[in-house]
């Protein structure tokens, strides 16, 4: 899995890469984390 950065916004989770860069939002940490393992 991916070193990434979770930030919770609005209700919502934002996911951004080492470098800060935004990869992709999710409703939840889990569905964020399920879709990070996916791309793996």
């Amino acid at each position: 899995m991916m070193d990434v950065e979770l930030r919770y916004v609005r209700g919502h989770v934002e996911v951004y890469s080492p470098e800060g860069g935004f990869l992709f939002s999710a409703d939840t940490a889990g569905e964020a984390l399920r879709e990070l393992r996916e791309d793996d």
